[in-house]
């Protein structure tokens, strides 16, 4: 057996002793009222804590850019990469013609 095939089998003891123990102290007990309510709470709770979180997190992060500035910023680093790269191009074919006429007199 496994790690994972271990820890799957503990919680599926976990589990079944968790409802064992729920279902004894819901209907043999007299604290029956008590872990209802207690039952009842927790999952409430939960549920609006949830939703307090996603309420939380949109009114605290920011809007994002509307679809158009992102589009315009993105053409722009085009025309600037197209720019770079243009001079890049013009650079090195000023090298190449320089570096041919210097072979051109060095066999002259």
């Amino acid at each position: 057996m496994n790690k994972d095939q271990a820890i799957g089998a503990l919680l599926l003891i976990g589990g079944v002793l968790g409802i064992i123990l729920y279902a004894w102290l819901v209907f043999l007990t007299a604290w029956s009222y008590i872990v209802i309510q207690l039952t009842a709470f927790i999952a409430v709770a939960g549920v609006l804590g949830i939703l307090a979180w996603i309420g939380y997190t949109l009114a605290t992060t920011p809007p994002p850019k509307p679809i158009e500035e992102i589009e315009k910023e993105l053409e722009e680093e085009l025309k600037k990469l197209e720019e770079e790269t243009a001079e890049e191009k013009k650079e090195a074919e000023e090298e190449t013609k320089e570096e041919a006429e210097k072979k051109a007199e060095e066999k002259e």
